[in-house]
């Protein structure tokens, strides 16, 4: 018993869906269905996340473990979003005899900003983690508003998004903050370039989280990576470009 809860749809190529950062496999349980018309989907919730148990540690190694175990296949492809690219990122470096192919939506191997390299300040985290224990259905509020921020249809995606979230109570505290220490202080360029598995990287041109300067950079880290920018796009394409997403993930290896 692994303690991480999973959905399992349609047939054919397994894909494992890893979700973002105080969310839930519910999110985008609509656009897994619509790749399972091609792919066998598995969806899966991150520790303390939506369904899943909490785990003592919430770190890169313990949770790759943790949702290895909860994968019904051997080999498989893996999608991640956000804090789940960080996740699949971490998955296919350390067990590349599993992971087939990987696909990183939304995602950067180093997500904080540093000398030469782009993403978000460092004082952002801080801030999500400082208000966390402030009021914590406050600072996810305001983390759903990021990621539609500055598009034109944000007010229904937000709707969308707040809906979907609402499926399941909010994740735990541990899990949140243990989330964002990944996100301030995981550093996985080096095994980005040294993947020899195919790399799909997707990312919106108005993504307020991932800069789209990220995109270049991480094909110069790997020159291998198939690289798809998508235009008046943010943080969650899944929701505002699904038909176009779908095409690009399900023709993906």
């Amino acid at each position: 018993m692994t303690g991480i809860h999973r959905e399992i749809y349609g047939h054919g190529r397994p894909l494992v869906m890893l979700h973002g950062w105080a969310m839930h496999s519910g999110i985008w349980r609509q656009f897994a269905r619509q790749l399972a018309q091609q792919r066998q989907i598995i969806c899966l919730d991150l520790p303390g996340h939506g369904r899943s148990a909490e785990l003592e540690s919430f770190d890169l190694p313990t949770i790759a473990n943790a949702l290895l175990d909860a994968i019904p296949v051997n080999r498989f492809s893996v999608l991640g979003w956000s804090l789940g690219a960080t996740v699949a990122l971490e998955m296919a470096a350390r067990f590349p005899d599993r992971v087939q192919s990987l696909s990183l939506l939304a995602g950067n191997p180093k997500f904080v900003k540093s000398f030469g390299w782009p993403g978000v300040r460092s004082e952002v985290l801080d801030g999500f983690a400082g208000q966390l224990g402030e009021d914590a259905r406050l600072t996810l509020q305001r983390f759903l508003s990021l990621q539609v921020q500055g598009l034109a249809e944000s007010r229904q995606l937000l709707q969308q998004l707040r809906f979907a979230v609402h499926e399941c109570d909010a994740p735990a505290i541990n899990a949140l903050q243990g989330g964002l220490r990944i996100l301030k202080y995981s550093d996985l360029r080096k095994a980005l370039a040294g993947l020899r598995c195919p790399i799909t990287v997707v990312q919106g041109d108005k993504d307020t989280l991932i800069p789209l300067q990220t995109a270049q950079s991480i094909k110069k880290l790997n020159p291998r990576v198939d690289l798809h920018v998508l235009a008046n796009a943010g943080h969650v394409p899944f929701l505002s470009h699904s038909h176009q997403l779908c095409e690009i993930i399900a023709a993906a290896v």
